[in-house]
C-alpha cells in the first residue's frame, strides 16, 4: 500500500469516527472514547507519513543524481593514444635515418660547406670538381627517396588512423556521460594534430628534396664557370694556326 493510499484510508477513518461520535450521546457515568484525541492522532500520522513520503522522494532524487554523477565520471574504455605516438615514432625513424644530408642543422651546414661551396678557387681540381658534382646528385636522389620513404610511412599510418577515427566517433556518439564524451573528443583533437605533424614531416621532406636539388643545379653552374677558368687558366683553349 503506498503513503498516498494509506492517507486516504486515515482520512476516511477521520471522518467516520467523527461522525459516529457526533451521533452518540454522551453517556454521564463513563467517558472511556476520547473522539477529538482520536481524530487528532489520525491527523499526526498522517502528517507523519506526508513527511516520510517527502523523505522517500528526496532519497530517490539523491539516488537519481548520485546515478548521474557516477555516469559523468565514467572514464572512456578506449585509448588510441599508444597508436598514435607509435606512428609518430616511426615517422621519426624515418627522417633520422635519412641517407642522404640528415634533418639537422649542423649536417646540413657541413654538407653546404663541403659539396655546396660558393665560388670554387683557381687551384681546383677536376677531381675535386667530380667529386663534388657526384656527391651534389647523391644528395638531392637520397633526398627525393627520403621523401618516397616518408610518404609510405604516413600512408600506412593513414590506414590506422582511419581506424581510431571510427572507434572514436563511435565512443563519442556512446558516451554515457562527460568524462567519456570529453576523453573521447581530446582523443579526436590528437589525432588531428598527430596527422598536422605528419603532413609537416611530409612538406619538410619534400621542400628538402627540391632544394637540394635546385642547390645542385646553381652549382652545376659554378662548376661550369670554375672548369672555364681552370681551362683557360692552364692555356688549354684552342688557337686557330
Amino acid at each position: 500500500m503506498t503513503c498516498t493510499t494509506l492517507r486516504a484510508v486515515l482520512l476516511v477513518l477521520c471522518l467516520s469516527a467523527g461522525l459516529v461520535m457526533a451521533c452518540l450521546r454522551p453517556a454521564a457515568a463513563m467517558t472511556v472514547f476520547d473522539p477529538t484525541n482520536y481524530v487528532q492522532n489520525l491527523l499526526q500520522a498522517v502528517r507523519a507519513l506526508e513527511q516520510i513520503d517527502n523523505q522517500i522522494r528526496s532519497l530517490q532524487n539523491e539516488a537519481v543524481m548520485l546515478e548521474n554523477m557516477a555516469r559523468n565520471l565514467e572514464r572512456l574504455d578506449l585509448s588510441t593514444l599508444e597508436g598514435m605516438v607509435s606512428g609518430l615514432t616511426r615517422i621519426g625513424q624515418l627522417m633520422d635515418q635519412a641517407r642522404g644530408i640528415a634533418f639537422t642543422i649542423e649536417a646540413t651546414q657541413a654538407a653546404l660547406e663541403q659539396s655546396y661551396p660558393e665560388r670554387y678557387g683557381a687551384e681546383v681540381t677536376h677531381d675535386v670538381l667530380l667529386a663534388d658534382a657526384k656527391q651534389r646528385w647523391r644528395d638531392a636522389m637520397s633526398a627525393y627517396g627520403d621523401t618516397m620513404r616518408l610518404q609510405a610511412g604516413i600512408a600506412r599510418n593513414v590506414e590506422s588512423d582511419q581506424a581510431a577515427l571510427v572507434s572514436l566517433v563511435a565512443a563519442s556518439q556512446g558516451a554515457v556521460g562527460v568524462l567519456q564524451a570529453q576523453q573521447a573528443a581530446n582523443q579526436l583533437l590528437a589525432l588531428s594534430t598527430k596527422q598536422q605533424l605528419q603532413i609537416q614531416s611530409l612538406m619538410a621532406a619534400q621542400y628538402r628534396a627540391e632544394a637540394l636539388d635546385a642547390a645542385r643545379k646553381a652549382q652545376a653552374e659554378e662548376q661550369a664557370r670554375a672548369s672555364f677558368d681552370r681551362f683557360m687558366g692552364e692555356g688549354k683553349a684552342y688557337r686557330a694556326q
